[in-house]
């Protein structure tokens, strides 16, 4: 985790995003939504399902110019989506590979492919592995160039738990390794509780910052017990955001 004031390695401040589409009424998707990221910090964002989440990550990396804000640090970011996004000709160590810089495709490897259990794997292609195994090709993907901050989007759905599990601990071992930070889009709090520094919580569209909660507990303490009360007091103060 971060230490208290220390400068965010990212800076998010939407003012305001609309969508003017040319036959039908603009839509506002994000109104005042400003948020940073510590060094080491785990920061999850929680909102309603089209509340603007995705196009928060989209102005974040890039992908869309039109708002009013600013935006800092994220040249410094690597993302992981829901989908892998893996070329199905291509190897394990090709896909990953091809997300570095050209001029460094060529550099050791070795360590992640250990690190992430895909060792065994980096000759072999897509369609031989499962969605878990996908993933962690994808998370290698953004992992292989040492990104400052690493932005996960709904990385670990429709994954068994066990699978789950075994992605969310390499995420927090990477963090705790390298002091990386992480911004995760997630809807599942249950998770969020469980490896988040701290939560964001945001309302429904135009996506607003209701509320920044810290998780102070040390995860290796974070029995279930604690996790339930947790996420019950949040349901109590945001039931629009948080159901139990």
């Amino acid at each position: 985790m971060s230490a208290a004031g220390a400068e965010p390695v990212l800076r998010v401040r939407i003012d305001s995003k609309w969508y003017r589409p040319r036959r039908a009424e603009p839509v506002e998707a994000v109104r005042n939504l400003a948020f940073g990221v510590g060094a080491g910090e785990i920061v999850c964002l929680i909102g309603p399902s089209g509340a603007g989440k995705t196009t928060t990550l989209r102005i974040l990396l890039g992908l869309d110019a039109e708002f009013e804000g600013q935006v800092s640090g994220a040249d410094q970011a690597s993302i992981v989506f829901q989908e892998p996004r893996l070329l199905p000709w291509r190897s394990v160590e090709h896909n990953v590979r091809l997300g570095l810089p050209r001029a460094r495709r060529g550099r050791d490897l070795d360590g992640l492919f250990a690190q992430l259990g895909l060792t065994a794997w980096r000759g072999s292609y897509p369609k031989a592995l499962s969605l878990g195994m996908q993933r962690r090709v994808a998370l290698a993907r953004a992992l292989a160039d040492g990104p400052r901050v690493l932005v996960l989007d709904e990385p670990f759905v429709s994954l068994d738990d066990a699978a789950a599990a075994g992605l969310r601990g390499l995420v927090v071992d990477t963090v705790d390794r390298t002091g990386m930070s992480v911004l995760m889009v997630t809807h599942n709090v249950g998770e969020a509780i469980g490896i988040a520094d701290r939560l964001l919580l945001v309302s429904r569209r135009p996506a607003s910052l209701v509320a920044a909660v810290p998780l102070d507990r040390p995860r290796p303490a974070r029995d279930r017990t604690w996790a339930d009360a947790t996420r019950a007091a949040l349901a109590a103060q945001h039931p629009d955001i948080i159901a139990l």
